[in-house]
């Protein structure tokens, strides 16, 4: 009997939880309906879509995924100080809050205060987990 692989093209079911260096947990499928996507479609980052390539079904394997495969490098042009007075009197700034930005042509960018002064506020615009190895558990579930 050969054991069933997923390979490029195929539509896989997985239970995964992604971990910082760490140890800290980012996100997990765990509890929750398992992640569905298909191989070879980029619809997850490309680390982990290759880690689930020549997995067994029922296989579970830890897999770390280098930030290029990721979510890319943490981009320092993607970080923006703007005055405080430009920021909407209404809201109170705090690190750690996301906004979404307008943009003229194009979806609005989400992003994420990092530092909040008297005169100033750190906008960064980079994803969340950009810059970091990510270390994932993975186990393949079905393949559709």
């Amino acid at each position: 009997m050969t054991q069933t692989k997923a390979k490029q093209g195929d539509c896989v079911k997985v239970h995964y939880t992604g971990k910082l260096e760490d140890g800290t947990v980012f996100d997990t499928s765990i509890n929750r309906t398992p992640l569905q996507f298909t191989i070879g479609k980029g619809e997850v980052i490309p680390g982990f879509e290759q880690a689930v390539v020549g997995m067994n079904l029922g296989e579970s394997k830890t897999v770390k995924v280098p930030a290029d495969q990721a979510y890319g490098p943490h981009r320092e042009e993607m970080v923006l100080e703007v005055d405080r007075k430009q920021f909407p009197a209404r809201l109170k700034p705090e690190v750690g809050q996301q906004y979404q930005i307008p943009q003229a042509h194009s979806r609005p960018t989400l992003v994420t205060i990092t530092n909040v002064s008297e005169s100033k506020i750190v906008l960064d615009a980079n994803h969340p987990l950009a810059g970091k190895d990510l270390i994932f558990n993975v186990q393949l579930l079905e393949i559709l």
